[in-house]
């Protein structure tokens, strides 16, 4: 197995293994794990491998989660099948952590490429462990202790019937989350806020609000400031996909946007979500 170092903040590729062997080789899967932790998102070029194979590797990191709008395999419960020919419309090109609206969102996932366009439909991965390293040290003080809502309404949501939308948003309820999590495994500290996150939840204190444009559209125009960090070109890594290409990224420690250039041409990708745990 080589690993090659794609951009100096994020991302590598890596060559001569197959995932599904993979799948079945602890020490394999050991030095991959370790490659991912350091890299924090990894591509492989031409695996041709199963659903079976897909759903086994991705389930060495962890249990499989189901997502209440994208559609899974019947065979094979937690591959969603992210299929785009039909519409111009996305959810996927913003900046966000998957799942950020759950009370435990996913520790990551294992993307596979079945069918994608000659041109466009690229990826793009974001270090959020450097957008808050590098911060200004004012910023990162007064974000310390401030913890943030999530949720999938405004997002999923938008294009449903009225009913169905509040259904969706009764069943997945906003989750309340720090603004800066520790990585559990690392112990890097994250910027923990994306395109789900709707609000501070404890911002309007004594020490922050002196009048009432602290509250809003103070408070609005900081959470829009931590959300602009993912954009900064220095701390992504793009990846232009071919069919057989797998992406596997620790989705606590990154953002990733999906290119929606490419309509009308198909983009046909399968995802295996891996549960994760309660931030702090």
């Amino acid at each position: 197995m080589k690993i090659r170092q794609i951009t100096p903040s994020i991302g590598a590729q890596v060559t001569e293994v197959h995932l599904g062997e993979a799948s079945r080789s602890p020490e394999l899967f050991a030095l991959i794990k370790s490659a991912l932790l350091k890299h924090k998102v990894l591509f492989f070029r031409n695996q041709e491998i199963t659903r079976g194979d897909h759903v086994a590797f991705a389930r060495c990191f962890g249990d499989l989660e189901d997502h209440p709008v994208v559609n899974s395999d019947p065979e094979y419960p937690g591959l969603g099948l992210i299929y785009r020919s039909e519409s111009r419309h996305s959810y996927e090109n913003v900046y966000h952590s998957d799942g950020l609206w759950r009370p435990k969102p996913p520790m990551g996932a294992v993307l596979r490429c079945i069918e994608c366009p000659e041109v466009g439909g690229d990826t793009i991965w974001v270090n959020m462990v450097q957008a808050y390293e590098e911060l200004p040290e004012d910023i990162r003080k007064k974000i310390q202790n401030l913890r943030a809502k999530s949720s999938i309404e405004p997002s999923f949501g938008a294009v449903m019937p009225q009913e169905q939308r509040q259904k969706l948003d009764r069943e997945n309820p906003p989750a309340e989350h720090p603004v800066v999590r520790t990585h559990p495994e690392t112990g890097e500290k994250v910027l923990f806020v994306g395109s789900f996150t709707t609000h501070f939840v404890n911002h309007n204190t004594p020490e922050n609000i002196r009048h009432g444009i602290d509250k809003t559209p103070g408070a609005s125009l900081l959470l829009n400031y931590l959300l602009s960090r993912a954009s900064i070109p220095e701390y992504q890594v793009r990846w232009s996909w071919q069919p057989g290409d797998i992406a596997v990224w620790d989705n606590r420690s990154t953002q990733h946007y999906a290119v929606n250039d490419y309509w009308p041409a198909p983009r046909k990708m399968e995802r295996a979500a891996i549960l994760g745990d309660v931030p702090y």
